[in-house]
């Protein structure tokens, strides 16, 4: 029993601890939703990504594999690219968002292997330099039990982080915001978090926010002034 009550908090405290940026990003990819991006592309590939991470610091833990540091700050790119990606496509995404696509039937394996759910994970994986820092430590002191219990208490507050953003969502201020904004904020959010990753700088990855969301209102300033020429 008392090791079950050490380990909860200490779970909950890491998992808290390492994710309460994830809710703000999830909270926005679920304001993305549409008839091709799903809500159980989000939910597989926030449980994909959150894995790879977990079995990261459990190589660590078992002494078998050390993660580079600097193959964690390479892995800031990743959230770059998508970010770069949608801010190209932002037009044709909104243009896709207006068509009326039929649904396609509900299948656990085509969630699995779609590439929203990839596009997700590696989100996920590439903001997680701080929890494989921190959950390597905490696996490495706890026994094989505490671990049990660590690792399930974690999986379980995933299902609580996706469902929290979801219903974020549906705040009505907070909902009317996302529609209007959420398609250019989600880019330049990417961007700013690889910045952030390859860096470790939130000086510079607020900067490069910044200087990318002025430099974008410029250019689409300009194209209209030569288009209505």
């Amino acid at each position: 029993m008392s090791t079950f009550i050490n380990a909860v908090p200490s779970g909950i405290a890491a998992f808290t601890a390492t994710n309460l940026d994830d809710i703000v990003i999830l909270t926005l990819l679920f304001s993305q939703v549409n008839s091709a991006f799903r809500h159980r592309h989000i939910v597989v590939g926030q449980y994909l990504g959150f894995t790879v991470l977990v079995a990261i610091s459990l190589l660590g833990f078992f002494g078998s594999f050390v993660l580079p540091s600097v193959w964690l700050d390479v892995s800031g790119f990743i959230p770059i690219a998508v970010g770069l990606n949608r801010l190209v496509n932002l037009e044709e995404e909104d243009t896709d968002d207006e068509l009326e696509i039929p649904s396609s039937r509900f299948s656990p394996i085509g969630s699995f292997l779609s590439p929203q759910t990839y596009g997700v994970a590696a989100i996920t994986f590439a903001n997680g330099g701080d929890n494989i820092g921190i959950y390597m430590p905490l696996f490495a002191s706890s026994s094989t039990v505490n671990l049990l219990i660590t690792i399930s208490i974690f999986f379980i507050l995933v299902a609580v982080w996706c469902y929290i953003a979801y219903q974020l969502t549906h705040q009505n201020a907070i909902a009317k915001i996302l529609m209007r904004y959420g398609n250019l904020l989600v880019p330049f959010l990417l961007i700013g978090l690889g910045v952030y990753i390859a860096l470790d700088s939130l000086v510079l990855a607020i900067l490069s926010v910044a200087v990318m969301f002025f430099g974008w209102m410029f250019f689409n300033i300009s194209r209209q002034r030569v288009t209505s020429a």
